[in-house]
């Protein structure tokens, strides 16, 4: 067994594998950019190396940096956890050329499966099925419309190097082709340094079906069966799930099979996905199921599959990696219930789930789940890498009762003043057609109305605030009498400012709800209330033509110049924080007036980028 390991990664996963380690009698060495010295993972590893500062180019993508902590720390092996080079093969012949273990995929499994078009080439045949598209090489933006015309719309065009949704975008109709064309050639180009693209056939009810592999130096393979990701937002994953819902014997027996054989084609060594799109509309069939791309990594969504199965994943690949054989045969595992992880980000559903930043005064789980966490309360969530604060994982006898325990725990879930998709994921995981089975990956955009909670208080949080401030009467004449008017109504109400807007509300029996330093914490939401200021002016006027950062980021694109004239709706820049893309868009047909930034800017949150005034250039 490997007696010392450096975790090139941060975060979550550095503590998830740490975790392992620590359990199996393993020496772990943390590294960690100037920003993140303060981090949990940091304190928990045996020791901890800095090795950059806080952008990721410059620290945890550093290659001669994260071997030269291996070297002068002594460590025998590097496990890259997920993201950042873990699927990188040019870091994997590095660690293996300085004499060290690789935990995790060959670097020639890598490269196989990296590409997604040479990955389906090989798959075809592997005899693993897959979607209908193109692969080719000629990538001039006419023979790329003239493949996608010919596919029939709607189409996905995909990163060739893409992955974690990143470089995908999907077209409903010819016109606009090019426009997202360029977009998804830019995005890619910045995230992987590859523009190729794929056309793909977009599944009308598409389910986003994965199947974990395992394969050991020794030529076994082996499948933990499949999990459902099918719940996501700009295709990233929210809520993931194990087993599939409606998944009979005979189609699990055709995907983790096509699965194994996947592996099998690539001589494939430790952990790995093979994820397939299934059309959902007739439910899940074997011959309506295709191959879509390889992780040759660890998954995010791996604790579902551990829920299920009762194995340790981590100790799986720490074992393999040592050269052992794999753990158990096929025959030996077995599904038990159900299990379910949603992942808390740090965002705002009701602000178009924009990042926050900021610190955490207050971060509290409920008990009796899994929480696997990369921050504590005390900490901060920075606007430098993912967004990703906790996951939340839960296990059943059945999907309904994960479901209601997952909703439950969003629910309870209390974080401020960083604002969360907890009260989100609690409607999510809550919803009669999610828990009836009834998903596919356009869920969330379906239901969005129900699903995301509004800017403004409900009158359980108005009814919560109230009684906080003035408690309801309870039977002694000495309280009970504040504020006693002779002929006074009978309706008795109560002044409250929530989130810096005065209400009066009609005291009426109120929710339970857990109340911290003039913060309510009520179904996963938080808001900030007291008595209302004497000084209060209401919030700013809307339509005066000033474009603001509604998020701290990176301006990466400025698509107009000052004295433009521009139409409502057009793109003005493009803002980036947390691997997200905001287009900033003109409030009104006008000119370019102001133009604060070029491209490259870091910008915070509420900066003036721009201005736009009404009229003709």
């Amino acid at each position: 067994m490997i007696d010392s390991l450096l975790i090139a990664n941060r975060g979550e996963i550095a503590r998830r594998i740490i975790r392992t380690a620590r359990r199996l009698g393993i020496r772990t060495i943390a590294v960690h950019s100037d920003v993140d010295a303060g981090m949990p993972f940091v304190r928990e590893a045996d020791e901890a190396v800095c090795i950059g500062t806080a952008a990721a180019a410059d620290s945890y993508l550093r290659q001669d940096r994260l071997l030269e902590a291996a070297r002068t720390t002594g460590a025998q092996a590097i496990h890259p956890g997920y993201g950042f080079l873990s699927e990188n093969a040019e870091f994997a012949e590095a660690v293996v050329a300085a004499g060290l273990v690789w935990v995790g995929a060959p670097p020639a499994s890598i490269r196989a499966m990296g590409l997604k078009d040479a990955a389906k080439e090989r798959m075809i045949a592997a005899g693993v099925p897959v979607t209908p598209g193109y692969l080719g090489a000629d990538q001039s933006p006419d023979r790329l419309r003239a493949e996608a015309d010919a596919i029939g719309y709607p189409v996905l065009i995909k990163a060739v190097a893409g992955g974690g949704g990143k470089g995908m975008r999907k077209v409903d109709a010819a016109a606009d082709f090019d426009a997202m064309l360029e977009s998804c050639k830019r995005e890619a180009a910045a995230s992987f340094g590859d523009d190729r693209v794929l056309i793909e056939k977009y599944i009308l009810s598409p389910r986003h079906i994965e199947v974990q592999v395992f394969g050991d130096t020794l030529g076994n393979v082996v499948h933990l069966f499949e999990r459902d990701c099918s719940l996501q937002r700009r295709h990233q994953k929210v809520i993931e799930e194990a087993p599939a819902p409606g998944m009979d014997a005979e189609t699990r027996a055709a995907i983790c099979d096509a699965a194994v054989r996947a592996a099998k084609a690539v001589d494939y060594v430790g952990a790995g996905t093979i994820e397939f799109i299934a059309d959902g509309s007739e439910g899940l069939r074997a011959d309506r199921i295709w191959f879509m791309e390889m992780n040759t990594r660890l998954q995010v969504e791996h604790p579902v599959t551990e829920a299920i199965t009762g194995q340790d994943l981590v100790e799986w690949q720490l074992r393999v990696a040592s050269g052992e054989p794999l753990p158990l045969r096929q025959e030996d595992l077995a599904i038990n219930g159900w299990a379910m992880e949603a992942r808390l980000y740090a965002e705002n559903p009701a602000t178009g789930f924009l990042p926050s930043t900021g610190p955490l005064d207050r971060l509290r789980f409920p008990d009796g789940v899994r929480v696997d966490s990369g921050v504590e309360e005390g900490g901060e969530v920075t606007p430098f890498y993912d967004p990703m604060i906790a996951k939340l994982i839960v296990h059943g006898e059945t999907r309904a009762a994960a479901a209601a325990k997952l909703a439950d725990a969003a629910r309870h879930t209390q974080v401020w003043p960083v604002r969360t998709n907890a009260a989100f994921l609690a409607r999510a995981a809550a919803d009669v057609d999610f828990v009836a089975g009834r998903i596919d990956t356009g869920f969330i955009e379906r239901h969005a109305e129900r699903l995301i909670p509004g800017t403004t208080p409900s009158d359980a949080v108005l009814q919560a605030a109230a009684a906080a401030i003035v408690p309801a009467p309870n039977g002694d004449p000495w309280q009970d009498l504040v504020g006693f008017r002779a002929n006074a109504a009978a309706v008795q109400r109560v002044e409250v400012e929530v989130d810096g807007t005065p209400y009066l509300v009609e005291r009426a029996k109120a929710p339970p709800a857990t109340i911290a330093d003039d913060v309510l914490f009520l179904d996963g939401e938080a808001w900030s209330f007291g008595l209302p200021r004497a000084d209060h002016a209401g919030g700013a006027g809307e339509g005066d033509g000033a474009i603001m950062s509604p998020m701290p980021g990176r301006v990466i694109a400025v698509l107009v110049e000052e004295g433009q004239a521009v139409t409502r709706g057009e793109r003005l820049l493009v803002l980036e924080a947390m691997k997200m893309e905001q287009a900033l868009l003109a409030p009104f047909d006008g000119v370019v007036s102001t133009l604060k930034v070029v491209a490259g800017a870091q910008v915070p949150e509420g900066t003036l980028l721009a201005r736009i005034e009404q009229g003709e250039g």
